[in-house]
């Protein structure tokens, strides 16, 4: 999500770090800072917004030194706000951190109870406190920052700068990225690539657990028991646009493959397996309260609006509330009926989509309880809302929203869990069940991206159609609207999703031997296998040409469809997680056959910020 810089070298250290944070800012902040040595003398600055604003304040009283590190912050605890920015600073020590640390509450609890005093909202601080706290018993900075990581449950891409040694910076990573520089008398290390490329294409990437102690005569690499790690430095070919990119031709490619990690992401920290819970910062509907609600409404547009159509399915079927799901520019228009004991859930990526956020305030004005589910702390819903629960996708370019879609996927499974948790409706082992199912996500939708050469051979069969449909059954209907969106928003191919059931009652007139119809027919549930099997003999009894998205192993299948993509077996809602990745990657391919500007498609934006 965030960007880090760090170096040790010759050169003057504040305008580097600048420079290098400017070439992350692709990644998406919303504070910015540095922390520079010079000999045992450490100045820390911040600021809220943009790098400019930073770099105001650097040139107003630049801190002086050969030795820093940088970071942009994309908000997961704590708002935007200079004292939540990164580095933060405790004793003499500033660290940069991306990730999350999961028992941040309970070391908090830990350290002030020995004296501590803490600055910011954040869980990132903890590190500065606990990596102080080891150097004060005698420890050399690296073994410092060993210690303190091993207390820290969580990720992590950590480096740290420490008055005491002055003239080395340690870095370490668990399940965050982190890549190290080398040149002649310097050495960098970044969260990606883009920051190191104006100084050096030499590079180490680092693997989960390892720490490096950057020195003005190197880097020395170690596993986590502190024994030498030797790996040769990869030379990078990339252009910087490239390499902002990770090497992948676009964002929305980049950001379909980031899923894994995006989904991972969210659940982390949520899932507690020994209670059966969920647990969601800020929450504050107690049990009573819970079985008093009545009714949900789901209030979002667009792609939010497809996974409020899936939330549903997970809402009644685990906590057995009932829920609408509303159109959020409709919503507030129409005079809604809304009383004290319904929960409207505001869902957007942004945080800042105009209707979805009148929606939402239109919903609470009338005595609703309140939830934004978002991507972006500090935005306007998150402010409003009585509840805020961050999707962590992490930051989105690609205008064509495809990791938060997935995200808001399992935030809803989550949410369906808490509720049915506290109205009764789901025990403990129960919980445990879904919790299992929904840990295996990041796996499946790796093996779901293993089978992109298959999209791509569809891709190029049909990137010249005209039209395109899209139909599923249960809850792989939200997945074919959303399936359809996607081919137009990028490829303006005129595509239509559909329910199965529908076909028969319209769209069928338009089968022909030249329309593609794109069917999602997962195994479970049965009854919806079977309809929907049904519908791909309809449209073949017409000439259409089936492409099937089927679970692997389904035999039946593949010999009724021209085409199948196979993406792994799992249950009736997660296969809607699952099922989307090759709709990405087949609107993906189809635009980018078709030369079209797949990042920003014409006409559209990022975040509809007026009605």
């Amino acid at each position: 999500m965030c960007g880090i810089v760090g170096y040790v070298g010759d050169k003057p250290v504040a305008p580097l770090l600048i420079d290098g944070l400017r070439r992350l800012e692709y990644r998406g902040y919303d504070s910015a800072g540095l922390a520079v040595l010079e000999g045992g003398t450490l100045t820390v600055v911040r600021a809220t917004g943009k790098l400019k604003a930073l770099a105001v304040k650097v040139e107003a009283e630049p801190p002086r030194g050969t030795v820093g590190i940088g970071h942009t912050r994309w908000a997961t605890h704590g708002r935007p706000s200079d004292d939540n920015a990164h580095p933060h600073r405790y004793g003499g020590v500033a660290v940069v951190h991306n990730g999350i640390i999961e028992n941040h509450l309970a070391l908090k609890a830990q350290l002030r109870a020995k004296g501590h005093a803490f600055s910011s909202e954040t869980d990132s601080e903890v590190f500065a406190h606990l990596v102080a706290e080891a150097l004060q018993g005698g420890r050399p900075l690296p073994d410092a920052v060993r210690a303190a990581v091993a207390q820290v449950k969580g990720t992590y891409a950590l480096v740290v700068v420490a008055e005491q040694d002055p003239d080395c910076v340690v870095a370490t990573r668990e399940s965050q990225p982190m890549v190290l520089g080398l040149a002649q008398g310097e050495s960098f290390v970044a969260s990606d690539v883009p920051a190191l490329l104006e100084h050096t294409r030499d590079v180490v990437f680092m693997e989960d657990g390892e720490l490096a102690v950057l020195s003005r005569t190197g880097i020395l690499l170690t596993d986590r028991a502190g024994k030498k790690v030797d790996r040769p430095p990869r030379r990078i070919d990339w252009t910087s646009t490239m390499a902002e990119k990770g090497g992948h031709k676009h964002f929305m490619h980049k950001e379909i493959h980031e899923q894994p990690r995006a989904v991972a992401d969210t659940l982390r920290g949520r899932v507690l397996l020994s209670e059966g819970d969920v647990h969601l910062e800020g929450w504050n509907i107690s049990a009573d309260e819970a079985r008093k609600l009545t009714k949900l409404t789901l209030l979002a547009c667009g792609t939010s609006y497809h996974s409020g159509l899936a939330g549903k399915w997970m809402v009644e079927s685990l906590a057995k509330l009932p829920v609408e799901v509303e159109l959020a520019h409709e919503f507030r228009y129409r005079d809604p009926i809304v009383e004290s004991t319904h929960l409207a859930v505001a869902i957007s990526q942004s945080g800042e989509t105009a209707d979805t956020l009148f929606a939402l305030r239109e919903a609470k004005k009338r005595g609703a309880k309140t939830l934004a589910v978002c991507n972006v702390v500090g935005s306007a819903m998150t402010r409003e809302a009585d509840m805020t629960m961050m999707t962590n996708a992490g930051p989105e370019i690609g205008v064509a929203s495809t990791k938060a879609f997935t995200t808001q996927l399992v935030s809803l499974y989550l949410l369906a869990i808490k509720l049915g948790r506290l109205r009764g409706h789901l025990t403990a082992e129960g919980a445990r069940t879904h919790f299992e199912q929904l840990l295996h996500v990041p796996k499946l939708l790796e093996l779901a991206l293993e089978n992109e050469p298959q999209v791509k051979a569809v891709a190029k069969a049909f990137h010249t159609a005209h039209d395109f449909l899209y139909l599923g059954r249960g809850p792989m209907h939200p997945v074919a609207l959303e399936g359809a969106l996607k081919l137009k928003e990028i490829s303006y191919i005129h595509a239509e999703g559909y329910a199965g059931g529908e076909m028969k009652h319209g769209p069928i007139a338009l089968i022909d031997e030249k329309l593609p119809v794109v069917v999602l027919a997962p195994r479970e549930p049965q009854v919806a296998y079977e309809k929907i099997v049904g519908n791909i003999e309809e449209v073949r009894a017409r000439g259409g040409k089936v492409i099937a998205v089927v679970e692997q192993g389904d035999h039946h299948l593949r010999e009724l469809a021209d085409h199948v993509l196979e993406v792994p077996a799992s249950s009736k809602l997660i296969a809607p997680m699952v099922a989307t990745v090759p709709l990405q990657l087949l609107a993906y391919h189809v635009a980018e056959l078709r030369g079209n500007d797949v990042d920003q498609p014409r006409n559209l934006a990022k975040s509809v910020t007026v009605e």
